[in-house]
């Protein structure tokens, strides 16, 4: 066989407890005088902001603020950041929040210095060399909550209203050149949201360590991301407090979307289709559908199943089993629902999921290729709950 691949992990991390602190000296690091936060709507108001501003404001570097920011990004949004940017005179960009905030300010970062349509930039072929590099505004990213990873992404996923579809925009300046990661800052995450970004975490690592191909450095990364979860996330859920849990899963975070560039696979496409059609939070969406794909992958990833429960120190003679168990009864122990019914979502457009999750990127990285009629399957089954209780997996 033989080995090969391309790599990177370039980020500057800054992480700790008060780190928040360092926000001004970092954005003067990239030749900001005049920033622009960027955020989504449920944190305008937030106390977080308002703190980050007045740090800003102290240091003699005024911020402005946006925060016109749905759940899911819509290309409005990007474009009325990219309006806001203009008019106010800014001169680098405060990617604020979780992954909605964040993969809408990186995405208002790219677009305002650029003289083509958001779309021309989806992650396509060569659609990236399109970009003007020069006017990729500088970005610094601040991360509200321990799931997406954005912070250390080189993409947005950014919804088309008109389509209903989820679109990946990606461009390697896309990547913050400076994270501040402050685990004080996720102290006021609800629980649920800690438990849904908190899966939406470890999917991201265990999808990664199942996509096919060869990268061992994004495998090891994979691996002890979901140790950290396993270890810290019901704890940060049932006790929002515990500084030493939500640092451990804000570096968790951040692991899972290092390790995700070699790949995600059939929980993202269908998570994808569903919140560019519903409107749904994407980590909710993959903490109910996690299970029906591992099923679905049963004899594709069975082998690393094995080292992942060793790993993992899972009960159990059969890898798969063990871990399969241990995830429903981790989403048992947050109160994820079991069945998308729960949150409201019924099978009448099942065959449309069918055609937008086969036709999304991340399908790409499943560890068996699957057809449309499967993906419509997949989703009719995460609807109705048609799946296999705890520990009796055959």
């Amino acid at each position: 066989m033989t080995l090969a691949g391309n790599w990177n992990y370039p980020t500057q991390m800054v992480f700790g407890a008060g780190v928040l602190a360092k926000l001004p000296e970092k954005c003067a690091a990239l030749g900001m005088a005049k920033p622009l936060l960027i955020t989504d709507e449920g944190l305008k108001d937030s106390a977080i902001v308002s703190k980050s501003l007045d740090i800003m404001a102290a240091a003699n570097m005024p911020a402005g603020l946006f925060a016109g920011v749905k759940g899911n990004p819509t290309g409005e949004n990007v474009m009325a950041g990219v309006q806001a940017y203009k008019d106010g005179g800014y001169d680098g960009v405060i990617a604020f929040g979780g992954g909605s905030g964040i993969d809408a300010a990186k995405a208002v970062a790219l677009m305002v210095g650029q003289d083509r349509p958001l779309w021309d930039f989806e992650d396509v072929g060569d659609n990236w060399t399109r970009v003007n590099e020069a006017g990729v505004a500088p970005i610094v990213a601040v991360p509200t909550t321990a799931g997406t990873g954005s912070e250390v992404g080189r993409a947005s996923v950014i919804s088309n209203a008109d389509t209903h579809e989820k679109k990946i925009i990606f461009h390697p300046k896309m990547l913050p050149a400076i994270v501040i990661a402050d685990p004080e800052v996720t102290l006021g995450l609800p629980a649920h949201l800690t438990a849904a970004t908190g899966i939406d975490a470890f999917v991201h690592c265990f999808e990664a360590y199942c996509a096919p191909g060869y990268h061992p450095m994004a495998d090891g990364v994979a691996l002890e991301g979901m140790r950290l979860i396993k270890e810290h996330l019901v704890t940060a859920y049932k006790d929002g407090t515990n500084i030493e849990a939500r640092s451990h899963m804000l570096v968790a975070s951040s692991m899972g979307a290092t390790a995700f560039q070699k790949g995600l696979g059939s929980v993202h496409a269908l998570a994808h289709s569903l919140g560019g059609m519903y409107d749904k939070h994407h980590g909710l969406l993959n903490a109910i559908l996690l299970p029906y794909v591992m099923l679905k992958n049963r004899e594709a990833i069975a082998v690393r199943m094995d080292l992942l429960a060793r790993f993992l120190d899972l009960d159990g003679a059969n890898g798969f089993d063990a871990v399969y168990n241990w995830v429903l009864d981790l989403r048992a122990a947050l109160s994820v629902p079991h069945t998308l019914a729960e949150i409201g979502i019924n099978d009448e457009d099942a065959a449309q999921i069918g055609v937008l999750s086969f036709n999304d990127p991340s399908a790409g990285g499943n560890p068996i290729s699957l057809s449309v009629d499967e993906y419509a399957e997949l989703f009719v089954q995460a609807v109705h709950g048609q799946l296999v209780e705890p520990r009796q997996a055959a």
